[in-house]
């Protein structure tokens, strides 16, 4: 019987994340994962199988077409997983704009309209549309599929996606989109499993890692969420400032003297704890360093999640559960901790000992609200995607 082995492409600013699965009509089931650090030289794929991880030094050097990169970790794959059997790869795309409301098939025009929106995401955008040219390139064979970071967060009311801005503008295309979508889809269907009756609640999502955001779910589903127009907005993150008034901005870039693209990677590469700190923008290494600009940046770090949090509470119309995921959300009980003592006056208590575990609840049984540490996994979501686009038809577009 053959393997119908699937490949998953998920990208950030300076790396790219590998999935590799074993999909069945029974289940779409991981059988390898791996990353590519776009910014070590020489380049390195890191792979984990099981509780095997593997470190290959990869000669291929990093070009505006990537097309060499992934041709040499092809082959890998191909010697290690029997990849010479794949049927399917599946990319994250960060921006799907108003075109895509779900998973879709990768013919020339949808990689067309993914491309026409790398302006709208122009950190992440542009590696999802070489990653999918370098497919088509080196295995035109292969049927590709895009799951939209944004797609989730169409069932938002406009009233929460609406800027106070002319109403042309809007209708233009300049509206809040919301990102880390796949994530939040993968935690909402993990909490319905863990805990359904908090996962038909109130539920308000944290994913906090170098990106952070937040967003509200009701049933399943996104009514609000912390990032908006851009990758920029909501709360601090590693090296992005978060919501920032645009009187700041227009002040640097008038009465300050500063260019435009001064300004842009001022809020994309210097700012957040980063900038905060003057430290780091890694947040293990604030927590363990007692300068007071550290504790300073995770005190603002911890305040403007437990702000967010309170409002998105208010677009969803409650609050009855508080899930923490990605890096930081995951693996630091500090940050958790100090989010929480804000949520307090809400009914929320955390126990200390499962807090400082990561266990998957970590509220107290006479807590007003459920507090969970769900690990996310938006690889799964995306070959579930892909899959379900290549094998039932389900797209959107």
């Amino acid at each position: 019987m053959s393997r119908h082995i699937l490949l998953t492409f998920n990208p950030g600013s300076s790396t790219i994340k590998l999935g590799l699965f074993d999909a069945s009509p029974e289940a779409v089931r991981r059988i390898g994962k791996g990353v590519i650090d776009l910014r070590h030289k020489p380049l390195v794929l890191n792979i984990v199988e099981g509780r095997s991880t593997a470190e290959i030094p990869l000669k291929a050097q990093v070009t505006d077409d990537l097309h060499e990169v992934i041709e040499e970790t092809l082959s890998w794959l191909a010697h290690h997983f029997e990849v010479a059997e794949l049927t399917a790869v599946g990319h994250r795309v960060v921006h799907g704009g108003d075109r895509f409301s779900g998973p879709v098939r990768i013919t020339p025009e949808v990689a067309g309209a993914i491309a026409d929106l790398v302006p709208l995401a122009p950190l992440h955008q542009p590696h999802s549309v070489r990653l999918i040219k370098a497919i088509s390139h080196l295995r035109p064979d292969l049927p590709q599929v895009a799951s939209f970071d944004t797609a989730f967060h169409r069932t938002q009311p406009d009233v929460a996606r609406r800027f106070a801005i002319p109403r042309a503008l809007f209708d233009a295309g300049i509206k809040r989109y919301g990102f880390h979508g796949l994530s939040y889809k993968y935690i909402a269907s993990a909490l319905a499993r863990i805990a359904p009756e908090a996962a038909r609640g109130h539920v308000v999502a944290a994913h906090l890692g170098s990106g952070a955001s937040l967003c509200v779910l009701k049933g399943g589903l996104s009514l609000d969420s912390s990032m908006g127009f851009s990758t920029l907005d909501g709360i601090p993150m590693a090296t992005r400032c978060g919501a920032l008034d645009p009187g700041v901005l227009l002040h640097l870039l008038t009465q300050g003297g500063q260019s435009v693209a001064e300004v842009q990677d001022m809020v994309y590469y210097r700012s957040g704890l980063l900038g905060l700190s003057g430290i780091s923008a890694d947040s293990r290494d604030l927590i363990g360093n007692p300068a007071p600009e550290a504790r300073e940046a995770l005190a603002v770090f911890a305040f403007r999640i437990a702000r967010e949090a309170t409002a998105l509470a208010t677009s969803g119309g409650g609050l009855d559960a508080l899930v923490f995921t990605a890096g930081i959300g995951e693996h630091q009980p500090e940050v958790r901790s100090a989010v929480c003592a804000h949520l307090t006056w809400l009914g929320v208590k955390l126990d200390p000992a499962a807090n400082a575990a990561n266990a998957t609840r970590i509220s107290t049984p006479d807590s007003r609200v459920g507090v969970f540490v769900i690990p996310t996994d938006e690889e799964q979501v995306i070959a579930d995607e892909a899959f379900g686009v290549l094998h039932t038809g389900e797209a959107s577009h």
